[in-house]
């Protein structure tokens, strides 16, 4: 499919206008979504069916959350920031988990588009420049969305627990602020029950005394 069609798709107009805007990061997400939801032979899950591990913080979150329909307020959406371009989808009725990390190889920007970069960054760069880079960002995205997900990523079964569904836990007050706190979040410190912020106010108070 080309890729003006992929950014009329209703799909990936949801994906931009819950992200804020296109650009090759979304793309990045909405691809793997795509490509993990069609090796489990799933579709967007209405409650918690599906769980999705992200390995960056970066923009294909969003696109993943849209697509698949795991977010982190029910649970079964699971951040853990390792800089990598990784999703993992896990299918909870038949226990199968695949993996789809962007490869090596895949999308490298060429050295004048990362010297465009460091003179944006910098604040260096000229309407031309900013033009320049806007052109390589769009042709980015494009192709992006136009590479056979094989080619894009590596995708691969793994072993791994799936997490329990979301918990309903009570909460408590802190001994320390007043605040409402989940129960199990709460810190025993001096034989008072502390919320985890307080915690931290009190262990940096005793260092410095």
């Amino acid at each position: 499919m080309k890729a003006e069609e992929i950014l009329s798709s209703e799909e990936f107009k949801k994906c931009a206008e819950f992200h804020g805007h296109v650009c090759p990061g979304l793309s990045i997400g909405f691809k793997a979504a795509q490509a993990l939801m069609d090796r489990l032979g799933v579709t967007r899950a209405p409650d918690e069916e599906l769980v999705a591990i992200v390995e960056t913080d970066a923009c294909g979150i969003d696109a993943m959350q849209v697509m698949t329909g795991c977010t982190s307020g029910k649970g079964n959406l699971i951040l853990k920031n390792y800089g990598k371009n990784a999703f993992s989808l896990f299918d909870r009725k038949r226990g199968k988990v695949f993996r789809a990390c962007l490869r090596s190889d895949a999308m490298a920007m060429d050295p004048s588009h990362l010297t465009l970069l460091e003179k944006v960054r910098q604040g260096q760069a000229k309407a031309e420049d900013m033009e320049k880079v806007q052109q390589l960002r769009e042709k980015r995205l494009k192709d992006i969305l136009e590479t056979d997900p094989n080619k894009l990523f590596t995708i691969e079964e793994i072993d791994a627990n799936v997490p329990p569904p979301a918990r309903i836990v009570e909460s408590a007050v802190c001994d320390m602020c007043g605040e409402l706190t989940m129960i199990d979040l709460l810190q025993d410190i001096e034989g008072q029950r502390v919320c985890i912020p307080c915690s931290q106010r009190t262990i940096k108070k005793s260092k410095q005394t």
